[in-house]
């Protein structure tokens, strides 16, 4: 499991948009790492909106957004278009990503137990060193959370 302090699970997926995303291939910028359950749910939706509004402020911190789910690359190109995103969006349909950053967990939801996304941010500095993680995300007031950490970075 990923963890402040250490270096982040490199990884290359395919992303919106066509063609695919590598995290080194971001340094020396800073890159915000996001995991979310699924497209064009409510919470996911709002998540992704938040960091597109504050796009402009994270590029001026030198800093790359990424959203990652299990979604595909199709899915992930009706969700940006329909909501007019700015953000990079990663399909992780075989799960290696979630697992190395330890966010594929068991999860419940009305008495039954399944896999999931647990809606996790990871800010990863330029030398690819996990900054700071956030697990367990609620989205209201994250965005601007995970900003000022950015900006403090």
């Amino acid at each position: 499991m990923a963890s402040e302090g250490e270096m982040a699970p490199d990884f290359t997926l395919p992303r919106d948009g066509g063609g695919t995303v590598t995290l080194s291939e971001l340094r020396p910028g800073k890159v915000v790492v996001y995991f979310y359950p699924k497209d064009d749910t409510p919470g996911c939706t709002k998540e992704a909106i938040g960091f597109t509004e504050h796009l402009d402020a994270f590029k001026a911190a030198d800093t790359t957004i990424i959203g990652i789910s299990k979604d595909t690359a199709a899915k992930h190109d009706k969700f940006v278009a329909k909501h007019n995103l700015g953000v990079i969006l990663a399909s992780d349909a075989e799960d290696e990503v979630c697992e190395a950053f330890g966010v594929w967990k068991e999860k419940s939801m009305y008495g039954k137990t399944y896999m999931g996304i647990e809606r996790s941010t990871f800010l990863i500095g330029g030398d690819g060193t996990i900054l700071k993680e956030w697990r367990k995300v609620k989205v209201p007031g994250h965005v601007e959370a995970v900003l000022e950490a950015v900006q403090e970075a």
